[in-house]
């Protein structure tokens, strides 16, 4: 069971990279957003959500395996900031490597609550919830470009 947690933690492995781990889990996690881009948003929303509890299962029970709190090769949060960030957008090169830019902008910068909830949170939410918050925040600037003809 240890091995699948990591297995899934790390995306298969991704996040043992030794060079911006993270922006490969994001990379990952275009890859299968594009497998959801056309569901229903009422099942896209449904889908994010369980895979956001998923996933901050997944990491908490990580984070006791690598023995550190939110350590790099940890991704699959990545993946669920990435999810957040195109709620609601369509398919589209522009749209989709905007989101990826932004997204990982708020992952660093992490602007309120992100840093907050990563400082305030140890377990699995804390691990998540600070990528979801960059994912909102990303998502947020992704309407603004639209609406101005992004």
């Amino acid at each position: 069971m240890n091995s699948v947690i990591k297995l899934f933690a790390t995306v298969c492995g991704v996040g043992y990279l030794p060079l911006a781990p993270g922006t490969f889990g994001t990379v990952i996690g275009i890859g299968l957003w594009f497998f959801l881009a056309y569901m229903p948003l009422v099942h896209y929303i449904i889908f994010a959500a369980v895979f956001i509890l998923f996933a901050s299962w997944v990491a908490d029970r990580a984070q006791l395996l690598f023995g550190a709190k939110d350590p790099k090769v940890i991704v699959i949060d990545e993946v669920a900031g990435f999810f957040v960030t195109m709620l609601g957008h369509s398919w589209g090169w522009k749209t989709v490597l905007a989101g990826f830019i932004l997204v990982r902008i708020f992952d660093i910068v992490k602007p309120f609550p992100g840093r907050w909830i990563e400082r305030k949170l140890s377990n699995g939410f804390g691990v998540v919830l600070d990528d979801v918050a960059a994912g909102i925040y990303a998502n947020v600037c992704l309407m603004i470009l639209k609406r101005f003809g992004f």
